[in-house]
């Protein structure tokens, strides 16, 4: 076999002789590995990107689709279950095709499903396509990782994680900006067919910085179906329930109860065949290493933070402030360009400082940009909301680089692809859960502060009284009949309490979200003192 085969998750190749000591690549790194990795972070950024994309857009594609807010929940859920199964399968399909097959070929067909999503026809074509986009988006994520840590030599690791993590920050930020500006110039169907531009210049980068490896198709028959069926039953059926939870009901659905227990029965299914066989295709033994556990475990929760902030924000800019797609684009980006200019500074900073230090710096400062956010008022908007925007562009990258060096330390080449596998899974996992805790929020303590709201603003109370004599008078004045005035004057009073209401709801998800980041300084400190490499070595803590 090839020297560039990756070996399986569980030891050694199939059908194949004990592995040599796996080659480091060399100290000077190539143009064309450096174009590869580029392009390799190009999908990632696309990939994470199409997450967030239809977000700001989805009003429009429903209106065209004929299809209710609820239904339109499922193009998003169907992005998001193609993709966490597709996330474990990577290294698998790495070794039967080749990493550079694999990525041209995955690519090619991601523009494919894109170009039809911007032409489906009804909602059921729509979640089809969106379901394909996922299944073969989603395999870029892990890939760009494991482009950086076998590709480049540890010296040089540092950088490709800045970059990496600014994939994985960047776009949940630019998301919601870039869809608002090509719906707004271009109709909503541009945002599909915009990944052309990136998916060619990644299919070219792959073409000439990777060399062409043998498919190994035979993989495939001795490969762990059983455990990869139920890695496919119990994360699809976890996101689903996450997904689709809130505006079930939770568990006064049968729908809800019915993936829930098959999400159990999928995921205990997974991690006991995982156990008993030899070669599984995802090594979930790694979760048994402190550092790379507390790793996977501070990804959730910064999954939870990047895609929480990102369904917050733009959700109560549309709603109480009712700003346009693009008007919200234009605040939301200042969570991310900031970060162009600080992530090569905090990659210089991580072989130097205690990464420990440096995330808990992150976590403290994104933690604290959400803190900001919990106080904000119906009037909050643009300007209030800068300052907390860019201090969470600084604090992001603090966090995402780190991470990155904690779950990567120690772990044998052999399995790097299984731990970049399963820390983006993680990650992903994070925001589904991060979302549906705060959309239950949301509902809940709206509903707590109108009952709240709405035993001071009663029909007996003074204030109440002289408003609504007040605004009665107002619309009198302005033609109507004295009945229809004082009906006007009460359903105004009852829309201002319910604007209340949700701003504080809003609030109250800022505070969870922030408090989550700051309960996460508390368990970053139970993993080594970890920096990542300047100089030769294999990346190891120091």
């Amino acid at each position: 076999m090839a020297s560039t085969t990756i070996d399986t998750p569980g030891g050694k190749p199939l059908g194949a002789a004990p592995p040599q000591a796996p080659i480091m690549p060399a100290e000077k790194v190539s143009g064309r590995t450096w174009m590869a990795v580029a392009a390799g972070m190009l999908g990632a950024f696309m990939a994470v990107l199409d997450i967030q994309i239809t977000n700001s857009s989805l009003k429009d594609i429903l209106g065209t689709l004929s299809a209710t807010q609820e239904e339109g929940s499922w193009i998003a859920t169907a992005y998001l279950v193609a993709e966490i199964i597709i996330i474990p399968m990577t290294g698998l399909l790495t070794r039967v095709f080749g990493m550079r097959n694999y990525m041209m070929g995955t690519t090619a067909l991601f523009l494919g499903f894109s170009t039809l999503c911007g032409f489906a026809w009804n909602l059921p074509s729509m979640i089809v396509f969106r379901m394909l986009q996922g299944f073969t988006g989603g395999a870029l994520i892990p890939m760009a990782m494991t482009l950086v840590m076998t590709k480049l030599p540890p010296s040089k690791r540092a950088t490709g994680m800045a970059i990496f993590g600014l994939t994985a920050t960047l776009a949940p930020s630019m998301g919601p900006t870039f869809g608002g500006y090509l719906s707004e110039i271009y109709g909503w169907p541009s945002i599909f067919y915009i990944n052309w531009v990136p998916g060619l210049l990644l299919i070219g980068g792959i073409a000439l910085g990777l060399d062409k490896e043998k498919t190994q198709a035979s993989l495939l028959l001795n490969a762990d179906w059983l455990g990869i069926a139920f890695m496919a039953l119990g994360l699809g059926s976890l996101t689903i329930f996450l997904e689709e939870g809130n505006s079930k009901d939770w568990f006064d659905s049968a729908f809800i109860i019915t993936f829930a227990a098959m999400a159990i029965v999928g995921l205990l299914g997974w991690v006991v065949n995982s156990a008993l066989r030899p070669q599984p295709f995802v090594n979930l033994g790694l979760y048994g290493q402190r550092n790379f556990f507390a790793a996977t475990a501070l990804s959730m929760a910064m999954g939870m933070g990047l895609y929480g902030s990102s369904f917050l924000l733009p959700l109560y800019l549309g709603q109480i402030a009712g700003y346009s797609p693009m008007q919200i684009g234009e605040v939301i980006m200042w969570s991310g360009l900031p970060q162009l200019f600080i992530m090569p500074f905090v990659a210089k900073l991580s072989s130097k400082i205690d990464n420990r230090i440096l995330c808990s710096f992150g976590l403290l400062l994104f933690g604290g940009s959400c803190m900001m956010n919990a106080y904000m008022d119906a009037t909050t908007g643009y300007d209030q909301l800068l300052l907390s925007q860019i201090v969470r562009a600084f604090g992001q990258p603090f966090v995402m680089l780190t991470l990155s060096n904690f779950a990567m330390n120690g772990i044998q080449p052999k399995d790097m692809p299984s731990a970049s596998s399963l820390i983006n899974m993680t990650r992903n996992l994070g925001g589904s859960i991060g979302i549906a805790l705060l959309a239950t929020a949301l509902t809940t303590r709206e509903h707590f502060h109108s009952q709240r709201l709405g035993e001071s603003v009663s029909n007996f109370a003074l204030a109440t009284q002289d408003r609504l004599a007040s605004m009665t008078q107002s619309f009198i004045g302005q033609g109507m009949d004295p009945s229809a005035a004082a009906d006007t004057a009460l359903k105004a009073i009852d829309g201002i309490v319910r604007r209340e209401a949700y701003v504080m709801a809003y609030n109250d998800g800022f505070f969870l979200v922030g408090m989550v980041l700051f309960a996460c300084i508390g368990v970053l400190w139970f993993s080594d003192k970890v920096k990542a490499p300047s100089g030769g070595g294999g990346g190891g803590a120091h």
